[in-house]
């Protein structure tokens, strides 16, 4: 009757020993999803960069950044993109060549003359679109915005691409 009361306080211990195992992961499961959970919705609800309100790290003409680009992309990224990667506000100063909405029905004005190759497509948040409802081909403006691509020339497709610019707005000057 020993060695099966002893037997019998293995198994007990066997069990007891599985089920804190199993209760162990069951709380680090839990307070992991919390955790990321909390990471998640943070990220989610973090304010925006509000680049009209920042200071302008740079004030140019849109050919003068097209023809930074085109002479060499990564020392312009180096100028116009901070250490992770995100645009400094640039202010960009140009000829309107054409007026379009994007598929969120936001103004995008894209800023090149006609000799120019490429230009600067500068899209503007929902709140700047009625600052640019009644600019036509030719107006001469400053538009404040971020950098989201460089120009480039796309040889699959033989064709100029501008420089892309968003969150923008117009400067009254």
């Amino acid at each position: 009757m020993g060695a099966s009361n002893h037997s019998n306080k293995q198994k007990i211990s066997k069990v007891m020993t599985r089920k804190k195992i199993i209760k162990i992961a069951l709380i680090l499961i839990g307070v992991s999803a919390i955790i990321g959970g909390g990471v998640v919705y943070y990220m989610f609800n973090m304010p925006h960069r509000d680049v009209q309100a920042t200071k302008t790290d740079y004030s140019l003409k849109a050919s003068a950044i097209v023809n930074e680009y085109f002479a060499d992309a990564n020392k312009a990224n180096e100028k116009y993109l901070d250490s992770e990667g995100e645009s400094k506000v640039l202010e960009v100063q140009g000829v309107v060549y054409d007026i379009t909405d994007d598929f969120n029905n936001n103004k995008v004005v894209r800023l090149k003359s006609d000799e120019e190759k490429a230009g600067v497509s500068c899209t503007f948040t929902a709140e700047g679109n009625a600052s640019v409802a009644n600019l036509k081909k030719g107006d001469v403006l400053t538009v404040k915005g971020v950098i989201r691509s460089g120009a480039a020339f796309d040889s699959d497709l033989d064709m100029y691409e501008d420089v892309i610019m968003e969150k923008c707005s117009l400067v009254s000057k």
